[in-house]
């Protein structure tokens, strides 16, 4: 079994993370900027996320948002090792931990701007004092 103790819990901290680096007022417009809506499809425990990164707007589930023209496919704990700064996305795609389909290129150039939500995500964590995500 993963970190995440079900779907609900990958929702509410990776979920509510890309809610605020969308709204953000520095990071929200370099995202847009960019055109992507990325789709992320995690597993153990199975979770959807597609952020709308042109409209601002962040869907959970299955089947809810728009078509994705890019999407990752990972476990749920290396979301957690990713947004923790502990997986390097570029090397995780290439050794195939981490699938991509759609133009990759388009997601990595987000990824320096991503990892400004690093400390927040952290943070996150140890407000609800959740040790047990933090030490993955």
């Amino acid at each position: 079994m993963g970190v995440f103790k079900n779907e609900a819990d990958v929702y509410k901290y990776v979920g509510e993370l890309m809610n605020k680096g969308a709204s953000d007022p520095v990071l929200g417009p370099k995202f847009a900027a960019s055109g992507v809506i990325l789709r992320g499809h995690y597993s153990d425990p199975d979770a959807v996320i597609t952020v709308d990164f042109p409209n601002g707007e962040v869907f959970t589930g299955v089947g809810v948002g728009p078509k994705p023209n890019v999407e990752l496919f990972m476990s749920a704990d290396d979301g957690n090792k990713f947004w923790l700064g502990k997986l390097n996305l570029t090397m995780a795609m290439a050794k195939g931990g981490v699938r991509a389909r759609g133009p990759v290129a388009k997601i990595l150039k987000l990824v320096p701007a991503a990892k400004s939500l690093f400390e927040p995500y952290r943070e996150m964590l140890e407000a609800d004092g959740r040790t047990d995500l933090l030490g993955s």
